[in-house]
């Protein structure tokens, strides 16, 4: 069992990009995709399974990159956890999921957790401050300029959120940061890392 979660500083960020990326490059683990959302989309059941591989969702693109199957989770704050119980009765405790969430991170052990900012302010979603603080490595398209990591200890939330994107990835202490041509296109770099991360694991 191999888990990836990849989280976002907001939409169009490229969330999806990198997880398509990661599915086709790691082609052999079969994936199961999901996305988790809290906006209903117009959809009626809170979890729907993607049947049509294409361009038009999200989910319709993790099975055009090869994912084994996808599905789009509709939850709260307050049901996300009875909706992953739902989600692992219909895949199996044992598959290989790849998840599009920066919420999940409470409810799963992730094996890697892929940060992608965004070029915005890094408040621009809120569940993106927990999620990057406890992020394996950040996902930066080469378009966003250069990142620099220094090493400054652990810092308070508050001061996070008054700093602005650039001094915030200054702050990410020793961990990588990988550039990358297209979040779609993972680099030859980035695929032996996350390889390495999810052997080092065992549970698949």
């Amino acid at each position: 069992m191999a888990i990836i979660v990849v989280g976002g500083g907001g939409r169009g960020v490229g969330k999806t990009a990198l997880v398509c990326g990661l599915i086709y490059a790691l082609r052999e683990f079969r994936w199961i995709a999901v996305k988790i959302t809290s906006h209903e989309h117009g959809k009626t059941e809170p979890i729907l399974e993607e049947t049509e591989a294409g361009h038009g969702t999200d989910t319709a693109r993790y099975l055009a990159a090869g994912a084994e199957r996808a599905f789009l989770v509709t939850a709260g704050e307050d049901d996300l956890e009875r909706r992953l119980t739902e989600l692992w009765q219909l895949i199996g405790t044992g598959a290989n999921a790849i998840f599009e969430s920066n919420r999940i991170v409470d409810y799963v052990r992730a094996d890697v957790c892929l940060a992608v900012p965004g070029s915005g302010e890094i408040d621009a979603k809120a569940s993106f401050l927990p999620f990057i603080r406890i992020a394996d490595a950040l996902a930066v398209p080469e378009e966003c300029g250069r990142v620099e990591i220094c090493e400054i200890p652990p810092f308070p939330q508050k001061e996070a959120e008054r700093m602005g994107h650039g001094t915030f990835l200054r702050r990410m202490a020793g961990r990588p940061v990988f550039r990358l041509a297209g979040l779609a296109q993972v680099s030859p770099e980035m695929l032996a890392w996350v390889r390495l991360r999810l052997v080092s694991a065992r549970r698949f």
